[in-house]
């Protein structure tokens, strides 16, 4: 008994160690951040990330389109706390930030939008941050949260039934980044891996007959698992539609 109750409060901690491990939080990096309406600021009026007006709407319009930590799309829905250095002009608190676009300028890894860029100053100061063109910033991965959302896969615009199949994933939460998005093939008995087209766009030619089951596979500070998606895409599936996958990432 003792032996075992040993070895089972071991293993214990060993659990606890590795869930403290996966969900540690990263250090502040310094950067520099700027505007989308700054002069010299280039982004992708369409957004690289795929998101269309998701993108824009979502976290209340504080978004930012990034450089380096784009990723070639990987980076596309992660949420950063963002914090400017300019005394008496920057609060403390920052900005809470999601990624759902490409940008550079002014060297800098983050372009917010015009709400996002506001909310670094302090009250009733944001218009004496707006005439800075870029200011530096230092910035750390955080937690996306959604209350209320479940995790959605949107069949996106470019798509054609039955022949073509790009689908984007939204309001995922965690710190997660998807890496792979697999559909299953029911006559082949086989999971049929799709090609990520830009962005956070998935795509696949010639997609099995509906209702489609979905893998995706989310990797974040150091863990990485699959979330399967039974059923969730209907048999007579349209370009635009989302649907509802009952599940979240947390």
């Amino acid at each position: 008994m003792g032996f075992a109750a040993k070895s089972y409060c071991s293993l214990l901690c060993m659990l606890v160690l590795l869930i403290t491990i996966c969900y540690s939080q990263e250090d502040y990096a310094s950067s520099k951040a700027t505007y989308s309406g700054s002069p010299g600021c280039f982004e992708r009026p369409s957004g690289a990330c795929g998101y269309g007006e998701f993108g824009r709407k979502v976290n209340n319009a504080n978004v930012a389109g990034v450089s380096m930590l784009y990723r070639n799309g990987s980076g596309c829905g992660g949420c950063y706390h963002v914090r400017c250095k300019i005394p008496k002009i920057c609060s403390t608190d920052g900005v809470r930030v999601v990624v759902t676009d490409y940008g550079e300028g002014h060297g800098t890894d983050f372009i917010l939008s015009d709400r996002a860029y506001s909310k670094l100053a302090v009250p009733n100061a944001a218009l004496e941050l707006f005439p800075y063109d870029a200011v530096d910033i230092e910035y750390k991965r955080i937690p996306c949260r959604y209350p209320g959302y479940n995790l959605k896969l949107k069949v996106h615009e470019q798509s054609s039934f039955p022949a073509y199949l790009a689908v984007i994933i939204l309001y995922q939460a965690g710190v997660y980044d998807i890496t792979a998005v697999e559909v299953w093939q029911a006559d082949d008995l086989e999971w049929r891996c799709m090609k990520r087209s830009f962005g956070t766009v998935w795509d696949l030619p010639s997609p099995p007959s509906g209702p489609l089951t979905f893998k995706v596979q989310v990797s974040g500070n150091g863990c990485t698992k699959w979330v399967q998606m039974t059923n969730v895409v209907p048999n007579k599936w349209k370009a635009g539609d989302v649907y509802d996958t009952t599940i979240q990432l947390s």
